[in-house]
């Protein structure tokens, strides 16, 4: 491994701008002189590959959250309350090895008899809710709309010329990936007989010795396909992958004429049919992980020798199954909110969103009855490279309408960051905004659990999410009397600033400073977040109205 040392030019603030006893102050933490501290810049290690979200930027020259530097310090072996996360996703493995000691329990419902025995409107419901019923394959907003004629006819026109546009490049897409995929197969198979074994590397290919103009064409095609993966099975894995999704974009996402519904039974735009869905939130198939994945990034259970672990302890999640392989339906996500609130969540989890949503008043709705009763909704910026602050990028739900002012206090919107600090910083697909994106917390490559007791990474604003709201379950377990909108204003306080410049949407050409693609301007951290809670909770500090 190769070490290089830079000075950054940029200025790394760890400060959090407070105001205290009428005056505005600067109150740093216990690190002090950062800008003048020269980074040390080096490969990750499989170990802190699979970790880098609790790492610390100055001690391990990685954006992480100081995940691990807020428990040895700050947290140690101190008593939390128990705080509910209720985690609005696909469904989720209830059976994992790091998950099932972390599950929330409604133990006022009897399990499997069939009965609504604690009167909340749900039966069966032990862990949470299933909105979906036996559906997982689902049309995306656009297309269901064309298909049910629903909206205004320039909202449908806006629909119709999407789906022209994605349709035909999804069914391209997939073409193009089974060519590709059939050619590295050939070439491989090639490769592996001239060579006599059946892995090999990069720089096996250049000791074939048979220089026919098929093998050198074969091994061209293989050097290139080792930039995509360490191994050539790798690559072929990614290649399916990539035809299974633009399968499923053609025959369920993108088909106008797909009812994913169906199985359901209800009517999915009639708010008043809620007799639907059942008491089973798990996930139905292997590759429904989704809801599994965040569900570890904010609460796997914490050294207990295995997979990983989650940013939380003292935290039990609530599983709503909710969110499809398509786009989700406004109607369920409402009542999962409402669910999640009646059921004493304090943490809402969010990582799904959409481009078009006609019944988002039930959303809004959902999202101001979860502010009023202290409810605090963690919600993934989404993962489209574009800046929220265009109202040509509607991303739903929001808290916001479109309006430039916020309908509650109560939601926190993440954008994701990746492992390298500096100008790559930000993830090439996150969505970003000074005024609709709030913080920015780990996204990429994110290593956490998946069903049957497996693991492995995702990526997305997805992931960054959840990490956001773990920091916050951490807050409220440990400053109980802070309220949402507060927790909110800690996260955005405590974080760090750098000045230096960042590429968005992966686009080089669009280099601009860090803290201007978020409200806050800042990366959330933990060990800030408990420092600032603490001496909130204590009276010391009150926040600034303004997060910059």
């Amino acid at each position: 491994m190769i070490t290089t040392y830079t000075k950054l030019s940029a200025v790394l603030s760890l400060s959090i701008l407070l105001v205290g006893c009428g005056a505005t102050t600067l109150v740093a933490t216990p690190v002090a002189n950062i800008d003048t501290v020269p980074l040390k810049i080096t490969e990750l290690t499989e170990a802190q590959q699979k970790t880098w979200g609790h790492a610390d930027l100055i001690a391990d020259t990685i954006p992480g959250m100081s995940v691990d530097k807020a428990y040895k310090e700050i947290i140690k072996n101190r008593k939390g309350k128990k705080v509910v996360v209720a985690v609005v996703d696909s469904g989720i493995d209830l059976e994992h090895e790091d998950l099932d000691d972390v599950l929330w329990t409604n133990k006022d419902e009897k399990p499997n008899n069939g009965i609504d025995d604690d009167d909340n409107g749900y039966v069966d419901d032990i862990h949470g809710y299933n909105f979906l019923g036996e559906s997982y394959n689902e049309q995306l907003e656009y297309a269901r709309m064309l298909r049910l004629n629903i909206g205004d006819a320039s909202t449908r026109a806006k629909a119709r010329l999407l789906l022209d546009k994605e349709y035909p490049e999804a069914v391209q897409n997939k073409q193009q990936y089974e060519q590709i995929l059939q050619v590295v197969k050939n070439a491989d198979e090639a490769a592996r007989k001239a060579l006599g074994k059946e892995v090999y590397s990069k720089e096996d290919l250049n000791t074939i010795e048979d220089k026919s103009e098929q093998m050198q064409q074969n091994v061209a095609i293989l050097s290139q396909m080792f930039s995509y993966g360490d191994d050539i099975p790798k690559v072929i894995d990614e290649l399916n992958e990539g035809i299974t999704y633009f399968a499923e974009q053609v025959n369920y996402n993108l088909n106008k004429d797909f009812d994913g519904r169906k199985p359901v039974g209800d009517d999915p735009y009639n708010f008043n049919d809620k007799s639907y869905g059942n008491g089973n939130p798990k996930n139905r198939v292997e590759s429904e992980s989704h809801g599994t994945h965040v569900a570890g990034i904010i609460a796997a259970e914490r050294n207990n020798g295995k997979g990983v672990n989650g940013v939380a302890k003292n935290v039990e999640i609530m599983s709503l199954r909710a969110v499809p392989n398509g786009d989700e339906y406004d109607k369920d996500i409402a009542l999962a909110i409402r669910y999640a609130v009646d059921n004493g969540a304090k943490i809402i989890n969010c990582s799904f969103g959409k481009s078009f949503s006609p019944n988002a008043e039930w959303v809004y709705d959902a999202i101001k009855y979860a502010a009023s009763k202290d409810v605090l909704i963690v919600h993934a910026a989404g993962n489209d490279g574009n800046d929220l602050d265009n109202p040509d990028n509607p991303n739903y739900p929001n808290d916001h309408k479109f309006s430039g002012s916020e309908i509650s206090n109560n939601v926190i919107t993440v954008g994701a960051l990746t492992s390298k600090y500096g100008s790559e910083m930000v993830a090439g697909f996150s969505n970003y905004g000074s005024q609709n994106v709030d913080v920015f917390a780990p996204g990429a490559e994110i290593y956490s659990t998946l069903p049957n007791n497996s693991y492995d990474f995702q990526g997305g604003t997805s992931m960054a999410a959840p990490a956001v709201a773990g920091i916050a379950a951490l807050i409220r377990s440990y400053y109980p009397q802070l309220s949402a909108a507060q927790v909110k204003q800690v996260l955005m306080h405590s974080g760090l600033t750098t000045k230096t410049s960042v590429i968005v949407s992966g686009d080089a050409s669009k280099a601009t400073t860090f803290s201007s693609i978020s409200k806050s301007g800042k990366m959330v951290n933990a060990y800030n977040a408990l420092l600032l809670a603490d001496n909130i909770s204590k009276g010391r500090q009150r926040l600034a109205s303004n997060t910059k």
